[in-house]
């Protein structure tokens, strides 16, 4: 009985004192332990330039000279620069078309194979993009793109017409961004979704079949609503990860393809900060891409509440 006591201690709380066992402290402490790292390397690597970037989007600075605080001037600066307009443009572009042609074909795809006893291979070939270097998904792809390279050669073939220019024609440059956005992001929604779909309750689905409902029917009026939560959690990823488009554009096109077609908000504030050594306004520009993706992610969250379809009813 002495030993319990020893080894407790007591802590004040709200209610009074409460006692505190020797191995709890001894767990806290290693918890403390293993988030250090993390809480370390989140503070030097995000909290810090996010605080730096708010800094500069308020003052001139080319890294060498002295900084001089100009207040808003680079943000009016950036909201009248053309090639903001375009990038935002651009950006919104490839957000409206991958997000919900990338979720569509993910949501048929999972359906697809969820159906088949021995799925593990599909699964692997989908997925080996998501864990494949970006660059050398965008450099594979670059080849294919050509005007000479194997897509355009077949469609050349197959159509009887000139090879398009997938990446020279400002029509086209963009499109060839978000299909190469799409093809690699693909794996991981049809994995989510297939977790989805095993994951509603088999009583539901009989249910549903007792009633006489069809193929069809369940999954439009079962399945989808009750995978809406997870469609609605994919979405707004998908579209943050859209604002962020830059490395496919960067491998993929020089120089934001043909008349700044494929040029993105990311690709323009390195464009400003390392290419012109502006960080000012590239901050600036930054900050705007921030108010940008909390706007838009506040009107997802907003719009749920008319397709998202909870379990329990809540929303």
């Amino acid at each position: 009985m002495t030993t319990v006591r020893s080894s407790l201690t007591e802590r004040p709380t709200s209610g009074g004192l409460r006692k505190e066992s020797a191995w709890r402290r001894r767990d806290r402490r290693w918890g403390y332990l293993f988030i250090g790292p993390q809480v370390v390397g989140m503070a030097i690597f995000v909290l810090l330039p996010f605080i730096g970037s708010l800094v500069l989007a308020f003052a001139s600075w080319d890294g060498l000279t002295e900084l001089t605080w100009v207040g808003f001037d680079n943000f009016v600066a950036q909201l009248q620069d053309p090639l903001l307009l375009r990038s935002i443009v651009n950006t919104l572009l490839i957000a409206l078309i991958t997000v919900p042609i990338g979720l569509g074909f993910a949501v048929i795809i999972a359906v697809a194979l969820e159906k088949l006893k021995t799925r593990t291979l599909y699964l692997v070939l989908f997925f080996a993009p998501v864990v494949t270097s970006t660059v050398a998904v965008a450099m594979i792809w670059q080849q294919m793109l050509r005007a000479d390279g194997v897509l355009s050669s077949t469609i050349a073939k197959t159509f009887g017409i000139a090879p398009p220019d997938w990446l020279g024609d400002p029509r086209l440059a963009l499109i060839s961004v978000c299909i190469v956005s799409i093809w690699a992001s693909m794996g991981l929604n049809v994995i989510i979704f297939l977790a989805g779909l095993q994951n509603i309750s088999p009583s539901v689905i009989e249910a549903a079949k007792i009633d006489g409902a069809g193929a069809f029917t369940l999954f439009w009026s079962i399945r989808l609503p009750l995978l809406s939560p997870i469609i609605f959690f994919s979405s707004v990823i998908a579209f943050i990860s859209s604002l962020q488009t830059f490395d496919v554009v960067f491998v993929l096109t020089s120089n934001a393809g043909p008349d700044n077609a494929t040029r993105t908000i990311v690709y323009h504030i390195y464009d400003l900060g390392f290419g012109r050594f502006e960080f000012g306004p590239s901050s600036a520009a930054a900050v705007i891409l921030l108010a940008l993706t909390l706007v838009i992610t506040a009107i997802q969250f907003g719009a749920q509440k008319k397709f998202v379809h909870y379990e329990d009813g809540a929303a």
